[in-house]
């Protein structure tokens, strides 16, 4: 027998892999990941990623291991701004420090991964000097010397590369065209990325205290103004408070979506990339959720929406034709581009009462609040219509209106050609809401 629970997970999947196909990522893999031994693990994702067709850029930052060599070689590390100033001795360091985590990074990548479900699989990785730099040169009266910023990135090649199938790897130096060399943040390094290449995600590890968590559960979304707002009120990690600047840049200049995801936990990765529910943080520029008139074209969706519940007795059954002459009185909301509600108000304005009907969040988000915030639109469309009151009739979720103000009432109370359309098989009860 079929394992259902695989079935539907696989299909809850294949939406994202559709999608997904020929995307670009770019995964910002800091030194605490690496220190942590977490990326032969994260390797495995990252291969079964790519299999599916995803362009990965991965950029890798080194700071626990430059502070490690420092310490070991006795060198004494000066900060300003919470930017380490870089001088020639310091500079060395960084060039082993980068170059021993990206050694290690690369030899994950390159492992035949046996016993594992990407066995066999052979990831190309492509490099080079994608990263023209500069220096931050003297801030408040402290030379910076050998630390650097971002000047330009080299779109082309790194798309050239990504064409060629190759995964492609950049370090956090980069280069002047004099040919000095510089120390850049990894953040930094991989938020320009994200921007040149016009990215679909820019994906941040963070330590698993770090993800972002309200009441002690994760707080999945955020828009750039709630960022903003959680950034003022402080109390946010070292990471968070790090990372969290770098997605309101880049989704405001043209990145898709911007996550924040457990270097810690095992798969967090692909729960929060192929999964409704994630596992991390994603910040996208605008609200993730929205609710809209439906259209003609949404038929289908409304049909694939309300048809389980129908099976079940919860909503009455609809024809195709019946929904596409009604269709301008349903309200669809979206989260992230994927329908996960409806709702349909039927006015009756000589009556000044209004009917909510077929009310519906799809299963996997009716714990999200969604049916609250239907119900809250179609009571301001009411008002804005001037309708006073609002009724329901349903036959097994009484208690959830009653908790939201309805209050039973006969059928006589109910708009004469509503009453006479009443089906007294289903003997629906009725409620009303006075707005």
């Amino acid at each position: 027998m079929l394992s259902r629970e695989f079935v539907l997970s696989f299909r809850e999947a294949a939406p994202y892999i559709n999608a997904f196909r020929g995307k670009t990522f770019v995964l910002a893999v800091n030194g605490e990941t690496v220190a942590a031994g977490r990326v032969p693990g994260l390797a495995q994702d990252i291969n079964l990623l790519a299999s599916l067709g995803a362009r990965i850029v991965l950029v890798h930052g080194a700071r626990p291991q430059i502070e490690k060599l420092a310490a070991h070689s006795a060198l004494k590390q000066t900060f300003h701004r919470a930017r380490r100033v870089t001088d020639p001795a310091t500079m060395d360091v960084v060039r082993q420090a980068v170059g021993a985590t990206r050694y290690e990074i690369e030899a994950a990548l390159s492992m035949s991964m046996p016993n594992s479900p990407m066995q066999g699989a052979h990831l190309r990785i492509g490099s080079g000097n994608f990263l023209t730099a500069q220096p931050l040169g003297v801030i408040d009266g402290v030379d910076m010397l050998y630390t650097g910023h971002v000047r330009k990135i080299d779109n082309y090649g790194i798309r050239h590369r990504l064409e060629a199938g190759e995964l492609v790897l950049i370090s956090s130096i980069g280069y002047s065209p004099t040919g000095e060399a510089f120390n850049l943040t990894m953040e930094e390094v991989a938020t320009q990325t994200a921007i040149a290449l016009r990215a679909e995600k820019l994906i941040f590890f963070i330590g698993g205290d770090s993800v972002i968590t309200r009441g002690g559960e994760v707080v999945s979304t955020l828009d750039t103004g709630e960022v903003d707002a959680a950034l003022s009120a402080g109390g946010l990690s070292e990471e968070a408070t790090a990372y969290l600047p770098c997605a309101v840049r880049a989704t405001r200049e043209g990145v898709a979506r911007v996550h924040l995801v457990s270097r810690d936990e095992d798969g967090a990765l692909l729960t929060e990339l192929f999964t409704d529910y994630g596992s991390g943080t994603m910040v996208a520029r605008d609200p993730l959720v929205r609710i809209r008139t439906a259209t003609i074209e949404d038929v289908g969706d409304l049909i694939g929406l309300i048809a389980p519940l129908e099976a079940q007795g919860i909503l009455v059954k609809r024809s195709r034709e019946a929904l596409e002459m009604e269709i301008g009185q349903y309200s669809l909301l979206e989260h992230d581009g994927r329908i996960c509600g409806c709702v349909a108000m039927h006015a009756f304005p000589e009556s000044g009462m209004a009917e909510l009907a077929c009310l519906a969040v799809s299963a996997e988000r009716r714990d999200a609040g969604f049916g609250e915030m239907m119900l809250q639109y179609v009571e301001n469309q009411a008002r804005r219509r001037g309708i006073q009151r609002l009724f329901v009739l349903t036959t097994q979720t009484a208690h959830w209106f009653v908790e939201r103000g309805f209050v039973a009432a006969p059928l006589t109370e109910l708009p004469m050609e509503r009453q006479e359309c009443y089906n007294f098989q289903r003997r629906s009860k009725v409620f009303i809401k006075t707005l």
